[in-house]
């Protein structure tokens, strides 16, 4: 079982995914909020294993939410799903840099956010080709204007990891990556695994920011 928390503070939306939730057998609704303040305590009490969290609310907002479940050791298994009204948000790339798995748009299919949360819970990344590559086109040269950053972890890939981090940057999966180096999934997934233990990244989320401050691009 999948259990699920929400936090948005607008009561229809709250009511829409709370609907979608408790339709499927495999996902179990343990709170919902309508602040950032209560969602950090809903969190802290029930542990759930996703939180859709939207970023526009008041007081404490997704943002400072996000931040305050990345920093605190006890809350690392609950992966955070921000739901966002514009694919552009200019607050989707904060969000994946303070610890976001992933982004979903407020007016997806319920399919695709039902789908979302299980991908998300599984210890995926929930980040399509197309978002991907806007965020990297947004916020890349932004954070590469002054050369590369020196990262922690960077020196301590091998050329071939390092090439992988890249490929996830772009939002491929690794059956997608594997097809395109023609070598196996297994093999592109092991290379990710190591980065990420490496980087110690959460998620592929995380590889990709990485990515991103690091200036890292596909050969």
């Amino acid at each position: 079982m999948i259990r699920v928390a929400l936090a948005d503070d607008q009561a229809v939306v709250r009511m829409g995914l709370r609907v979608l939730i408790e339709r499927e057998n495999d996902l179990e609704l343990v709170g919902e909020a309508a602040d950032g303040k209560a969602a950090l305590e809903i969190v802290r009490r029930a542990r759930p294993d996703v939180l859709l969290l939207d970023i526009r609310m008041p007081g404490m907002d997704g943002l400072d939410t996000l931040r305050a479940i990345a920093a605190d050791p006890d809350l690392r298994t609950t992966r955070v799903v921000v739901v966002t009204t514009f694919e552009l948000d200019r607050y989707v790339f904060e969000s994946l840099q303070a610890g976001a798995s992933g982004f979903l748009l407020k007016d997806s299919a319920p399919d695709e956010l039902v789908h979302a949360v299980r991908v998300v819970a599984s210890g995926e990344a929930l980040l399509s080709p197309s978002v991907t590559r806007r965020v990297i086109g947004m916020f890349g040269q932004h954070l590469t204007a002054d050369g590369v950053t020196p990262l922690a972890g960077l020196d301590q890939l091998t050329p071939r990891e390092r090439e992988m981090v890249a490929w996830v940057a772009t939002g491929r999966s690794n059956e997608e990556i594997a097809k395109e180096l023609v070598i196996s999934p297994d093999t592109v997934r092991t290379h990710v695994s190591r980065a990420m233990v490496k980087l110690h990244a959460r998620d592929r989320a995380q590889l990709v920011v990485f990515a991103i401050r690091a200036g890292l691009s596909i050969p």
